[in-house]
C-alpha cells in the first residue's frame, strides 16, 4: 500500500504554525512505523509552509528524525483546508 500521511495533528500535535513547538504524538508514530515495517510506502504530506513561503524541510526532517518517524518521502506543498472528505480518507484512530 502507498500510505499518505500528514504531519501537524497527527504525527505531533498541531501548533497552527509554531513548528519548533511540536510535540510527537508517540502513538501514532508506531502505528505508522508498523506500517512502513510491513511494507507500506509512506509518504509525509505537510502543508508547512504552504501560505507562507517559508521552507520548513530542515526543522521538519530533524523532527522527524528526533522522533523515530519511519518513511520513505517527505513531500510539502499539501493545501491548506479545515475539511478534507476522499474515499480513501482514514483518521489515524482507525489504523
Amino acid at each position: 500500500m502507498i500510505v499518505y500521511v500528514d504531519i501537524d495533528g497527527v504525527l505531533c500535535n498541531n501548533t497552527y504554525g509554531k513548528y519548533e513547538e511540536a510535540i510527537p504524538i508517540k502513538k501514532n508514530i508506531k502505528k505508522i512505523n508498523k506500517k512502513f515495517d510491513g511494507g507500506d510506502t509512506i509518504i509525509l504530506w505537510t502543508s508547512r509552509g504552504t501560505s507562507t513561503g517559508i521552507d520548513w524541510r530542515e526543522l521538519t526532517e530533524r523532527q522527524l528524525k528526533e522522533w523515530g518517524v519511519k518513511y520513505h518521502s517527505l513531500e510539502f506543498g499539501k493545501p491548506e483546508f479545515d475539511e478534507i472528505y476522499d474515499d480513501k480518507a482514514k483518521n489515524i484512530e482507525g489504523i
